[in-house]
């Protein structure tokens, strides 16, 4: 089995108030339930809003690395959540990806992994 990303799109800041998380929550936990019955389960978390990120700057002369609270790049969205799954076909992994997107009403990127080396495959049930 191939293994994918599907990363979530968020905008800066908190969701408005009049959005309905519980219901977002609730129809995002029938489509990892039907992921889970299918075997492809492997991994899914939100993330904190931007304020919480640190960057690690590495410079090109060996010199200390950098920590700078917050992005490195001012951006329009950010990476909000994730799902990593596993499967044969990759249009079952864009059924689930278009359903976490109808769920969530965020923008879904799907991305296989390269090819699994060293340290690269998910942990084995």
């Amino acid at each position: 089995m191939k293994t994918y990303l599907i990363t979530l799109y968020s905008p800066p800041g908190p969701p408005p108030e009049d959005l309905d998380l519980t219901g977002i929550m609730a129809d995002l936990e029938v489509v990892n339930n039907e992921i889970r019955t299918a075997g492809g389960w492997v991994f899914a978390g939100g993330l904190d809003d931007l304020d919480a990120a640190t960057t690690i700057t590495t410079p090109d002369d060996g010199s200390a690395q950098l920590l700078t609270d917050g992005p490195f790049l001012e951006v329009k969205e950010h990476l909000g959540g994730l799902t990593i799954v596993k499967a044969e076909d990759y249009d079952v992994v864009l059924g689930w990806a278009k359903r976490i997107g109808r769920a969530t009403g965020l923008p879904v990127e799907v991305r296989p992994f390269q090819e699994e080396g060293p340290g690269q495959a998910p942990a084995t049930e």
